[in-house]
């Protein structure tokens, strides 16, 4: 006789939870499930949100007390044979689980889930309690355990390298602390005989990308049997095989596919995604199955030398197409995660998309990200960097702590490994970095891995080791980065290998932004500039919102806001260093600072960009901006902000990383006429002109350069500088090089024009940049008389026009569902520059901003 199929049961109502450690407390029911203690106080009032104000200093005893939470669940008869298991998806952190009265489980990890056997404990009418300790408290015990440890961190403290717990949770330089605790992912009860445990597959494609080979192993734990194997496509069956287990009671199939559907990130072709199925058969009956969606690409990171640079390459070559990888760090989008949705996951990895960045990172301060993330990856083809869960420390590495990071390491590689999207897994977020800054052992000949526990730095044995042979284990055909930034055991500032993190703008020796080029590395994998959220989002946490008398850039409230060290000084360098403006009104000082910051990383992106040279040269291959999102309302380095509202660099980065862009930049050239001359010098400021193609066919274009007065509009200069050039497929190319055109040399005369480039291509304008004098504090920009911001006839479109160059136009709307395709575009007379818009009606008010307005 079969065995029954698998029953699986959510254990996901009449949970309670109280405060374990005051007597008179009662239970109350939860607000949701799965959940965590502060989202279960907000809803029963008993703690204020500490999103408003300054609430965050007034829920810190939550993380400090101790939680419990219960619910109640009817039996199953289990039968004769078969097991009953609860299984824990995650748990926050340090957990006592008690079933009738019995304890079967302790876990000190968040990331790991858990399965715990029950059978001989189920009644009819079962009891499941769940006890909750400080994981801060917890934390500081065991670094008073471990002494000998040289414990050091950057943001939180030291007791967070204690404890396998999402590091941001002891607040960061864009967050606050707040220690969750709770039930914060599924709890479910399964009675079987026998199940299917994993399902993995690898997948090698041939260099010609004509065929695929797939091996694909099902688990099997229980009754061994058959598996049954099914390839689908689009719901048509491509391959089916069906094989025995062996007695470890694993059964394994081998794929050969011809031609086969292939992923690719979106714009380089399409995301066809296979389901792979396997079955567990007996007698003929199917007793279970699992499935999973993936995806088939040849995924490679390319480290070579370089034709005439030192150092090697670090880009990364999908379906044989090298990617200039744009993109963006991540960070988990709230503090409270149970409560973000597979909707809010969607909707923000298709903001990635629609900013054409390429590959998000999922940094190390964080979690192991929901499924529904990485499905969103890969339904919309974006690449994902995916750090493990170490960040900006020194992390011991005594024996039970290293089982527990084995084990954490090799689960998630499971439940994360057959998405598509996934690239690269790296071993930390900075930790090679704070070892340098403290001076902590670190000899990269050495390769005896015992050795490096006896160090001051024993969490080399976590990288190098621990996490190094998980992936080779479990994912072998994805790369393993030891850390980011890492190369190749190198200072990780070396710019010439590896990957780099670049904050010499806004933190380090604070360059300017103009200096990107000399700032590059062959990946700079964070680099940032912070800017204020909308002014929506500031009212939203100001606790009075507009009547708030803190509504102003430098009260208490908005700082409060700010978690960087220094921001205020920083912010104000670099708007000093740049711009006029004004604190009063906000609205004007909150568009200043999304100026800079969209000027800042516009930068960036078009000068790194113009050293992706194409095979041989690729000197510069990727930046991921720190960072796409915030977990909270505050100003931070996103670019978007927690309620999905785009600062203004979320559209300058958008139009750098379009298929086809111009780039422009500006040079001063000083030639003293004598060695020690302080007089007799010629000053030439020159015009530097780039085109960069990232699409896959050669262009055949035309380069036009115009020129006007800054200060009356006149057009000085409309010359075409190429005519049939070609620029050839994914890459930069150098146009021409001239001097700013003036009516008379010298006399600061460079500085009252500007510039722009259009690529032009069978007549149609395919790319546009402007050229400003910098720095704009000094540029005599003019108040136009005629700005127009019109709404076509149709509401899709505004067409904004004026007739003396403006820099910055931003456009406005109170509705959040009105949705600009772009914003702060520079406008020069003579043109109409079209912006795409959603959710508007012939009725939507719509208003302008600009840089001189105030």
């Amino acid at each position: 006789m079969a065995p029954a199929a698998a029953a699986v049961i959510p254990i996901d109502k009449n949970w309670e939870f109280k405060q374990l450690d005051k007597e008179d407390a009662e239970f109350l029911p939860v607000s949701q499930f799965p959940t965590n203690v502060h989202l279960d106080l907000l809803h029963h009032k008993l703690i204020p949100d500490p999103f408003i104000g300054k609430n965050e200093l007034d829920v810190q005893w939550v993380g400090e007390a101790r939680w419990v939470y219960k619910t109640t669940f009817k039996g199953q008869s289990v039968p004769e044979g078969a097991k009953a298991v609860l299984a824990f998806d995650g748990l926050d952190t340090f957990a006592i689980v008690v079933l009738n009265g019995k304890t079967i489980l302790e876990t000190d990890n968040m990331f790991t889930p858990e399965r715990v056997e029950v059978t001989e404990l189920l009644k009819e009418d079962n009891e499941l309690v769940i006890s909750f300790d400080s994981a801060y408290l917890r934390g500081w015990k065991l670094v008073e355990k471990y002494p000998e440890h040289k414990w050091g961190v950057w943001n939180g403290d030291n007791s967070r390298l204690a404890v396998r717990k999402a590091q941001y949770h002891w607040g960061w330089d864009w967050g606050p602390a707040l220690l969750t605790c709770g039930p914060w992912r599924p709890i479910s009860f399964e009675i079987y005989e026998t199940r299917l445990a994993d399902l993995s597959f690898d997948s090698t494609i041939s260099e010609d990308l004509k065929s695929a080979d797939i091996k694909a192993t099902a688990e099997v734990e229980g009754l061994v049997g058959k598996v049954k194997f099914d390839l689908l496509l689009d719901g048509e069956e491509v391959a089916s095989q069906t094989a025995d287990t062996n007695d470890s009671g694993s059964a394994t199939v081998s794929f050969h596919l011809d031609n086969p559907s292939l992923w690719y990130p979106f714009r380089y072709g399409r995301q066809p995604l296979y389901t792979l199925k396997a079955t567990l058969l007996s007698s003929g009956s199917e007793i279970a199955n699992i499935t999973k969606r993936i995806g088939l690409r040849r995924a490679e990171l390319v480290q070579q030398p370089l034709l005439d640079q030192p150092g090697t390459s670090f880009f990364f070559r999908v379906n044989n197409i090298p990617i200039y990888c744009g993109g963006s760090d991540w960070i988990p989008a709230d503090n409270f995660i149970p409560r973000i949705t597979a909707q809010k996951y969607y909707e923000w990895i298709s903001l990635i998309r629609d900013g054409n960045q390429f590959m998000v990172r999922i940094w190390g301060g964080g979690i192991y990200e929901e499924q529904a993330f990485y499905d969103a990856c890969d339904e919309l083809g974006v690449l994902v960097w995916q750090d493990f869960m170490f960040g900006c420390g020194n992390y011991p590495a005594w024996p039970e702590l290293r089982k527990s990071i084995d084990r954490e390491a090799r689960e998630n590689i499971k439940l994360l490994r057959h998405h598509p999207s996934i690239v690269i897994w790296a071993g930390n977020n900075e930790d090679y970095q704070y070892q340098e800054s403290a001076g902590l052992t670190y000899d990269f000949e050495n390769k005896d891995a015992e050795s490096w526990l006896q160090t001051d730095f024993p969490a080399r044995y976590i990288y190098e080791k621990i996490l190094s042979d998980a992936c080779a284990e479990l994912v072998p055909s994805t790369f393993y980065h030891p850390g980011s930034p890492w190369g190749a055991g190198r200072d990780t500032r070396d710019a010439t290998v590896g990957d780099i993190h670049q904050w010499n703008v806004w933190h380090g020796t604070q360059e300017k932004w103009q200096d990107f080029d000399k700032l590059s590395g062959r990946f700079v994998s964070e680099f940032g500039m912070q800017a204020f959220p909308d002014v929506k989002t500031i009212d939203a946490y100001l606790p009075l919102g507009k009547d708030d008398p803190d509504r102003y850039p430098q009260s208490s409230t908005v700082d409060f806001h700010n978690k960087a060290d220094g921001h205020e000084r920083r912010i104000a360098l670099y708007l000093v260093e740049n711009m006029r403006y004004a604190p009063d009104p906000l609205e004007q000082f909150v568009y200043s600072t999304q100026l800079m910051q969209a000027e800042c990383l516009a930068s960036a992106y078009r000068l790194w960009k113009r050293q992706w040279k194409g095979p041989g040269r690729e000197y510069n291959a990727g930046a991921l901006v720190w960072q796409i999102n915030d977990c909270w309302p505050v100003t931070s380095w996103s670019i978007v902000d927690f309620y999905l509202r785009p600062k203004h660099a979320f559209y300058t980065v958008k139009r750098e990383m379009a298929p086809v862009s111009a780039g422009i930049t500006r040079k001063v050239h000083k030639h003293p006429r004598d060695k020690y001359t302080r007089v007799y010098i010629d000053t030439e400021t020159k015009i530097e002109v780039w085109g960069s193609n990232l699409t896959l066919e050669d262009l055949t274009v035309n380069v036009v350069l115009k020129a006007w007065d800054v200060t009356t509009g006149e057009l000085t200069l409309e010359k075409k500088i190429a005519e049939g050039l070609v620029l050839p497929e994914n890459r930069s190319t150098e146009v021409a090089a001239l001097d700013v055109p003036t009516k008379e040399k010298g006399k600061g005369e460079e500085n009252k024009v500007v510039v722009a480039a259009y690529i032009v291509q069978d007549g149609k304008q395919i790319a546009r940049n402007v050229n400003w004098p910098e720095p704009l504090k000094y540029v005599h920009l003019q108040k136009p008389k005629e700005l127009k911001a019109v709404l076509n006839s149709d509401a899709t479109a505004v067409e904004i026009s004026a007739e003396v160059p403006v820099k910055g136009v931003a456009l406005e709307c109170e509705d959040d569902a009105v949705k600009f395709s772009d914003n702060l575009v520079d406008i020069v007379p003579g043109e109409v520059v079209s912006i795409a818009v959603k959710g508007a009606t012939k009725e939507t008010k719509i208003s302008t901003r600009y840089l001189g307005m105030i």
